[in-house]
């Protein structure tokens, strides 16, 4: 691999860092319930995050594609930085909700074209073969860099709750000049007039004409929605099992290196399971995780968090892999949107269903009912998508 876009790797790192060394996490309920918030007002606000997401994931995807992966990756860590600026200078749901919105504009010019970048380099040196390495690599710096935030979070919170998110949007400025320094691939090419009709054509393609890209990117978004819904369920499982809050920011960082640790492998375990394989592992274990927390109320019910990480981490970069594998370079950010799009869909439905619904019950109902229609929608989905792959071998 040439030194320029070996250096690409290195950036997109730095990004990913800058991303996920997310201080607030371990504490981000308690903050918000310290400013007057309770749990379905925490869905609301993250389910107003995936909307604003929605609203232009597909067209930053498109523009990623048309105006280049490097220019929206700049945009978009500009964005990230005044989020967190609005969220360090706001007390109260209406300034919550303004930091969100930002920080889901700049998510979505983010998301798909990190990867579609990643996988372009690797494409021009001759190495897309090893795209689930170095994606699980990618994934695995964000998890690290997640896992050891929590630790320091977790101390900045014992002096304040506010001052995790000031530290965090120094953080975010790093971003800006790491995507300034990127180099777009030659093999990426350049849309010269970008159209509404051609994004439409494009989504037309990945969720309609290519079926067993249809099937991949439905059966991707259904277990994407769910590990994300998963990860605003740890803090209040947290209290319900009586976990000191001293030991929250060291959880959170035990759990994403658990994350990190099994993506850097995950090439490894898909390449000796093999598709099919995975396919159903991961549609009934992920499922799994919250059925069996709804059942288990003691301290030990984290052992199941921890598995339920560990296949989380398997997840993410295998099935961005095979969505990969079925795209062309000059529209790759867009379909990798496309997911992204589907799984902000999922969860801006059932994220908030499952706030209210522990608000109004129990957390355990909740879970259980999480579970349940994840179960449903995975299960089926995969049907579909094992047909389809069996039909075009």
């Amino acid at each position: 691999m040439s030194k320029s876009l070996q250096s690409n790797i290195l950036k997109l790192y730095l990004v990913k860092i800058a991303k996920w060394f997310m201080l607030f996490m371990p504490i981000v309920v308690l903050f918000y319930e310290e400013n007057g918030l309770e749990l379905r007002h925490v869905f609301i606000l993250q389910a107003i995050y995936s909307v604003s997401i929605v609203a232009l994931e597909i067209p930053s995807g498109y523009l990623a594609d048309a105006w280049g992966r490097k220019y929206t990756l700049v945009l978009g860590s500009i964005l990230g930085f005044f989020g967190f600026l609005t969220y360090s200078f706001s007390y109260g749901f209406t300034g919550f909700l303004i930091a969100e919105i930002i920080l889901g504009i700049g998510q979505s010019l983010i998301s798909g074209a990190d990867s579609a970048l990643l996988y372009d380099s690797l494409l021009e040196s001759g190495k897309k073969e090893e795209y689930i390495k170095y994606e699980g690599r990618l994934v695995s710096t964000g998890n690290f860099a997640e896992a050891f935030a929590g630790i320091l979070g977790g101390l900045l919170a014992t002096m304040s709750l506010r001052y995790p998110y000031y530290v965090q949007t120094v953080i975010s400025a790093t971003a800006i000049p790491a995507s300034m320094l990127l180099i777009e691939p030659k093999t990426h090419k350049k849309i010269i007039k970008m159209s509404l009709n051609h994004i439409l054509k494009i989504v037309r393609y990945s969720l309609h004409d290519n079926k067993e890209l249809k099937w991949n990117i439905i059966y991707s978004s259904v277990i994407g929605a769910a590990t994300l819904t998963m990860a605003w369920f740890v803090q209040p499982y947290l209290n319900l099992v009586a976990l000191p809050l001293s030991f929250f920011g060291i959880m959170w960082t035990l759990l994403n290196l658990t994350v990190g640790i099994s993506s850097m492998y995950a090439h490894k375990i898909e390449f000796r399971l093999k598709q099919p394989n995975t396919i159903i592992g991961i549609a009934i274990l992920i499922p799994a995780g919250f059925i069996a927390l709804s059942r288990i109320h003691a301290l030990w019910g984290i052992a199941i968090l921890f598995l339920f990480y560990i296949f989380r981490g398997i997840a993410t970069p295998v099935l961005k892999d095979y969505i990969n594998r079925l795209c062309d370079s000059d529209v790759r950010a867009t379909v990798l949107s496309v997911r992204n799009f589907v799984i902000r869909v999922f969860f801006a439905v059932i994220g908030p269903l499952a706030g209210w619904y522990s608000d109004k019950y129990t957390l355990q109902s909740a879970l259980l009912l999480s579970g349940l229609i994840f179960l449903f929608f995975a299960l089926t989905t995969q049907v579909f998508l094992l047909k389809r792959i069996k039909s075009d071998n």
